[in-house]
């Protein structure tokens, strides 16, 4: 189950969120475009051996077309809103 985290009060600043992904390495957390704190659970097996074969269909069609870079899920982005 996904928990969504309201910060009414105050906000993380890029800084403090890299800060606080290091200190908690074993949960996957995420901000949305208001900069609420998203924590999601780990997925279970099957799920994530799907995405272990999508991801790698993935890189081995852009290796052959040299498009660009391939990324998994557990990557690190700040993306505009």
């Amino acid at each position: 189950m996904t928990v969504e985290v309201k910060f009414e009060s105050w906000q993380l600043n890029d800084e403090q969120f890299f800060q606080l992904c290091q200190d908690n390495r074993d949960l996957r957390l995420e901000r949305n475009a208001k900069g609420d704190l998203i924590i999601m659970p780990p997925t279970g097996g099957e799920t994530s051996n799907s995405n272990a074969g999508i991801t790698a269909q993935l890189w081995l069609w852009n290796n052959l077309n040299k498009l660009g870079v391939v990324f998994d899920s557990s990557g690190g982005f700040k993306l505009p809103n």
